[in-house]
């Protein structure tokens, strides 16, 4: 029996007692970003299998039984078409060709999607993927609920996670690769546990906007941002050292001239993986200078915009993740106001793979790279399978990244800082007039 899911796959064996199966006897998994192409070649790989009859009692061979109806229909047609004058050598071909291929195109067309998915078998794989595949299926229940940037996001990596560790398991056994797979799972147990939190703070925000604004305070979209007033209701305005949410950046709109603008700083986003050459490290992270985003072959005004968002209150030479923008724009519930982000860091990496600007490429380790996905107050847990422990990460490791990266980063721009690119100048005014 197939258990068809959003991300591919489980095969169970129902036992003839009627219990429910602890055990998939098989699992497969979609290719991360599938096409609806890829998605109908798991509807094909998953469907009924074909009733075969055998040619004899003690022969091993045997014919779909398709194949034989059609062989029966052909022949029958074949004897039509003859007695109505059509050329005996069309119809011969027909009739032969059609049973020919019911009996052999199905088996073709199991090769072609295969290509398109990863399946395991045995009890040891199937109880490693079993694990991940649970935590998948929680991470992308809660983001189709969502319209969060980090739960989708969440969901991306997840599949990633689970594409790779079905793509080891297929080619290898769970010892030879068990160090991989223990840091598949652990970084499945983050993504977990961040979107468990992710959906805390969010429901907790709510419950305090519902508590503290008046029901006329709602607006199209829901109750008002905590620290905004009605008004029919004005409150004395913060001094400009005080915040109304202490620790949060207030999203209140303002002229480029109204705050501190600091162009000499940096960002710092992770990306899909890639290597730049035959034998180099794979990088995953990138640092460009602030002004990169102001490039024309950077997509704007979205460049712009978070360029603008980049530079604000920020201190010289200040190393900004992307994910700290994005727990500035209201946990990125206010991110797509912004622009769209994933095409503009696309376009950075492209960028810099064109060598159009200078940059710090990064190949960080799995865990500085959740870090540094995840906001700046996240706390991570991994567990050790071998040790049977619980290790915590948070805001302190984070900073401990943030202040690895910087030192390279320092080393970098000692004697020249990066070069952000050319013709960036009339981006700029074209934004500012907009």
């Amino acid at each position: 029996m197939y258990e068809r899911t959003g991300w591919g796959w489980l095969t169970w064996r129902v036992p003839g007692d009627g219990t429910l199966p602890g055990l998939p006897r098989q699992i497969g998994v979609l290719a991360p970003g599938a096409t609806l192409t890829q998605r109908l070649a798991v509807r094909w790989l998953t469907r009924r299998p074909a009733h075969r009859m055998a040619l004899t009692a003690t022969s091993p061979a045997s014919l779909r039984f398709s194949a034989v109806l059609v062989g029966v229909i052909s022949l029958f047609a074949a004897l039509s078409a003859l007695s109505h004058g059509m050329p005996t050598d069309f119809v011969l071909s027909a009739m032969l060709l059609a049973p020919l291929l019911t009996e052999h195109l199905p088996d073709r067309l199991d090769d072609r999607a295969r290509e398109h998915v990863r399946s395991v078998e045995g009890d040891a794989a199937c109880q490693y993927l079993q694990r991940l595949a649970a935590l998948h299926t929680y991470i992308v229940q809660v983001a189709a609920g969502s319209d969060c940037y980090e739960l989708r996001r969440s969901a991306e990596i997840g599949q990633n996670l689970l594409w790779d560790a079905a793509d080891l398991l297929q080619n290898q056994d769970t010892r030879s690769a068990s160090s991989r797979l223990i840091d598949r799972e652990r970084l499945m147990v983050q993504l977990a546990d961040q979107v468990a939190q992710t959906v805390e703070r969010t429901r907790a925000e709510s419950a305090f906007g519902e508590t503290n604004q008046p029901r006329d305070g709602e607006g199209p979209l829901g109750p008002l941002p905590p620290g905004f007033e009605l008004a029919a209701r004005p409150t004395p305005s913060p001094t400009p050292d005080t915040s109304p949410l202490k620790g949060c950046r207030p999203m209140l709109e303002t002229h480029p001239d109204d705050a501190v603008r600091t162009t000499d700083v940096y960002l710092l986003f992770a990306h899909e993986p890639y290597f730049p050459g035959e034998g180099a490290q794979e990088i995953n992270a990138t640092v460009v200078a602030a002004a990169s985003l102001l490039h024309p072959q950077v997509q704007q005004p979205d460049g712009a915009r978070i360029h603008d968002r980049l530079t604000q209150g920020r201190e010289p030479g200040e190393i900004i993740p992307l994910s700290t923008l994005t727990h500035e724009l209201a946990g990125g519930a206010d991110r797509p106001k912004v622009g769209d982000w994933e095409k503009v860091t696309t376009d950075l990496v492209q960028l810099v793979c064109a060598r159009e600007c200078d940059a710090l490429s990064l190949g960080l380790p799995e865990i500085a790279c959740a870090l540094i996905i995840s906001g700046p107050h996240t706390h991570m847990r991994a567990i050790d399978a071998a040790a049977g422990q619980a290790v915590t990460y948070g805001p302190e490791e984070r900073a401990a990244v943030l202040a690895e990266v910087d030192m390279f980063l320092a080393g970098l721009v000692a004697e020249q800082d990066l070069w952000p690119g050319d013709r960036l100048g009339s981006v700029a005014k074209v934004d500012l007039v907009r």
